[in-house]
């Protein structure tokens, strides 16, 4: 397949397989992603960042195929053309602390052959002002706060408004208002761009997402909507005035009550005065699918 050949979606895997050694972090994904945001959820260790680092072109698949625009990452123009044309954050970027922060996105620039001296730092300051930072443009990025650095990061990512943009945990060490502004930037670039959003921030998946995939233990155990995932959970959400009792996933609320999940096979009822059911929210449906405890009193 080569780089012009022309694909439904930006993002194509078939069977992925990924091992560490014996361990194996992806076991057969199946993913077709176009344009729009998706939001990728699991626990620690389900396979999210695998996943993102597979399709960056970091990580060599250990079977089955991946194809990003159309293109193989494992022939070595084609995964050239797949970086010129991507935008990725990863968890806990590292930069080189000397560098001042315009500097840093105009290395990133060159790097990704954004155009000549001028429109290369044109689209420096812009992504800079995007996220807040054109002010700290000359600061050396050791003297940057973490939330600077992040914000750096993001808009690293985002230069050039790349065709698939892979964030992981992107909106770490952002204060409430700097999280708005930041839905605000992915929610533009997703309407032509196809974004894919690993994070533990069910609200920024209930924000921003028009479809949710839910990795456990590196499988698939959900693609759809986040109102389907909602859907799964109804019937299945309680306030309870006490406890429930060991074996459910319940948590204490600020006014004294329990919010109880019951799994939907069944294995657990709930009974007595002060139940109430309620409406499920996306954290809950999510709680429900991965069989999370949350048991705390």
């Amino acid at each position: 397949m080569s780089p012009t050949t022309t694909v439904t979606a930006s993002v194509h895997v078939r069977g992925l397989v990924r091992r560490y050694g014996t361990r194996t972090a992806l076991d057969g994904v199946d993913l077709d992603l176009g344009p729009g945001v998706t939001g990728l959820l699991g626990r620690n260790g389900a396979g999210k960042t695998t996943l993102l680092r597979c399709l960056n072109t970091d990580l060599e698949a250990t079977g089955g195929e991946v194809r990003v625009l159309g293109c193989a990452p494992e022939r070595a123009a084609e995964r050239t053309e797949i970086r010129r044309r991507l935008g990725y954050l990863p968890q806990n970027p590292e930069f080189y602390p000397h560098f001042t922060a315009f500097g840093l996105l105009d290395y990133m620039a060159v790097l990704k052959e954004l155009g000549g001296r001028r429109a290369r730092h044109d689209e420096v300051r812009r992504g800079l002002e995007r996220v807040g930072l054109l002010d700290r443009r000359h600061s050396r990025i050791r003297r940057l706060s973490g939330g600077m650095r992040q914000r750096l990061g993001l808009a690293a990512a985002m230069l050039g408004d790349p065709e698939v943009l892979l964030l992981d945990e992107p909106t770490i060490g952002l204060d409430p208002e700097q999280r708005i502004r930041f839905r605000g930037l992915v929610s533009e670039l997703a309407v032509r761009s196809t974004v894919v959003l690993s994070t533990h921030q069910i609200e920024d998946v209930a924000a921003l997402c028009q479809r949710v995939v839910c990795l456990d233990a590196g499988r698939v155990v959900f693609d759809g909507t986040p109102g389907e995932l909602v859907d799964r959970a109804r019937g299945h959400v309680w306030e309870h005035r006490g406890h429930p009792g060991e074996g459910y996933t319940a948590w204490r609320l600020a006014d004294g009550r329990y919010r109880v999940l019951t799994p939907a096979d069944g294995a657990h009822t709930v009974s007595g005065p002060g139940l109430e059911p309620v409406e499920p929210t996306l954290e809950d449906a999510y709680l429900l699918l991965t069989g999370v405890e949350q048991d705390v009193r």
